[in-house]
């Protein structure tokens, strides 16, 4: 299974603020550590912020934070609502789909792939291997 750029991004986002909880932080900082668009990520932070895992601070001192705690924010859900689609193969296009054994067999993987990200928050994530903040562009 191959996860969208998208999901990537809200991903990143949401590591790179987990790790720093206690200030805000500017979308052009967070690019420029991880290498990557301010335009891409300007429309994953605005979801992210629509949704309410983000809070945003306007103003000359403003920024992004978390709006709740890490260990709150579950993978699994992250990653239900930045994926658009779970279809592995595009079965619904098949004409043998309805008698397939594949179609049920592909939907428990998905099944179990989720099951595997709902087990785990952003603070679990986060803890699992360390500090990752050296290895960032600009830190």
């Amino acid at each position: 299974m191959r996860l969208t750029r998208y999901t990537d991004y809200a991903m990143r986002v949401l590591l790179y603020l987990g790790s720093r909880p206690d200030r805000l932080c500017s979308i052009s900082e967070i690019a420029t550590a991880y290498g990557i668009s301010q335009n891409h990520l300007m429309k994953v932070v605005s979801d992210l912020v629509h949704t309410g895992y983000v809070e945003s601070v306007r103003g000359r001192s403003g920024g992004v934070r978390l709006a709740v705690p890490a260990k709150d924010i579950n993978v699994g859900k992250i990653i239900r609502h930045t994926e658009d689609d779970f279809d592995l193969v595009g079965c619904g296009e098949c004409i043998i789909a309805p008698a397939c054994g594949l179609t049920s067999v592909l939907d428990e993987a998905i099944d179990a792939f989720l099951a595997v990200l709902d087990q785990y928050s952003l603070a679990d994530v986060l803890a699992m291997k360390g500090n990752f903040l050296h290895l960032l562009h600009a830190s």
